[in-house]
């Protein structure tokens, strides 16, 4: 875990997740940690550390999904020598170095059925047994987990025992995905921003143009904090004018007219033409019901589409860093055309 890493946040809903996990913390009961990629359950695991009793003692990771099956075992509950092929000497497990502290399993819904019933005893009876040996090892470790899966649903289905979601079940902390936290966007964008100007040693921060901000705000971050960090960080690297604001964006860092297309993976059968992007039947049910939430939400197609043209005039001008000429080029418009289009949604007033 990155120890530099910081809780930043104001809304409700954020709050009350890091309320809830700083009122457990001091407990000595397993908590469960849900949330999406990137929402900071590392960050929740080391809070219910740090301000419990064992902030003393060693906080252990374990990512249950960077290992192959067949070693999740040997490395929870370590091994003796000669207990398999390859295995030369004793190992001690995670639960063993964790032993008086915490122990923090990441991506438990990957863990074998296996894994999980050897898991259920070291919860339930506080012992480990090493592969290839019959001692079983009394360990004092606080167990929590965390996952992005639905795991209820996994128990209902068999893909995950029952009996240890219920033992590790005592607290559950859901962490709010950022698209969600209210008025965070903007805090989270100022925070990464002003840290990598301190970092190419900018003079000062000179924020963002208010159409970035647009753009951040409406962006629906599945990486959530994660990927707005990446995303603020690249955009300043890649800003030379440290006196004007940020003024261009990318979401998609793979993005780029060069970009290989690789081959297709399905060809159309013969004498039907491939069908144009975005086209299907009128019989096409995913079609009809795409055009019918965006009639619910759209009440003028002219403002729709105005809306549309301005957001792609103001990404170009931003990324050409306001250069007309450039601008006009890329959007394949003459320079008049562009002037034309700036005047119309009033960008060079916003510029300005």
């Amino acid at each position: 875990m990155e120890r530099d890493n910081q809780f930043i946040g104001q809304s409700g809903a954020f709050l009350d997740s890091v309320e809830r996990a700083s009122k457990a913390a001091p407990m000595r009961r397993p908590v469960l940690v849900i949330g999406e990629r990137g929402t900071g359950k590392e960050l929740i695991a080391e809070r219910l550390h740090r301000l419990s009793e064992r902030w003393g003692e060693p906080l252990v990771t374990m990512n249950c999904a960077a290992l192959p099956e067949t070693l999740i075992e040997a490395e929870l509950f370590g091994h003796e020598a000669g207990a398999f092929t390859g295995a030369t000497k004793a190992r001690t497990g995670r639960f063993e170095e964790a032993d008086k502290g915490t122990l923090f399993l990441d991506e438990l819904g990957t863990l074998s059925m296996a894994a999980q019933e050897r898991l259920l005893r070291a919860v339930e009876y506080g012992e480990v047994t090493r592969i290839g040996s019959s001692r079983p090892i009394t360990v004092d470790v606080r167990i929590v987990a965390a996952t992005n899966e639905d795991l209820p649903r996994l128990a209902g289905e068999g893909a995950f025992r029952a009996d240890l979601l219920d033992r590790l079940s005592f607290e559950v902390i859901t962490l709010p995905p950022l698209r969600v936290r209210d008025g965070d966007i903007d805090v989270l964008a100022d925070y990464f921003g002003r840290r990598m100007a301190a970092e190419l040693r900018w003079e000062g921060w000179p924020g963002f143009a208010d159409h970035v901000r647009a753009q951040l705000d409406t962006h629906s971050w599945p990486g959530n904090v994660r990927e707005l960090r990446n995303v603020v960080e690249r955009a300043v690297y890649r800003w030379d004018d440290c006196s004007a604001p940020i003024g261009h964006v990318q979401f998609d860092p793979f993005e780029s007219p060069w970009k290989p297309l690789g081959e297709a993976r399905s060809q159309p059968s013969a004498g039907s033409p491939p069908r144009p992007p975005g086209s299907a039947g009128s019989g096409d049910p995913a079609t009809a019901a795409g055009a019918t939430a965006i009639l619910d939400q759209v009440d003028d197609l002219r403002s729709a589409v105005d809306d549309h043209e301005k957001r792609i005039v103001e990404h170009a001008l931003g990324k050409h860093r306001w250069n007309q000429r450039q601008t006009a080029k890329a959007l394949g418009l003459s320079y008049d055309q562009l002037r034309h289009c700036i005047k119309k949604h009033g960008l060079l007033e916003e510029a300005e």
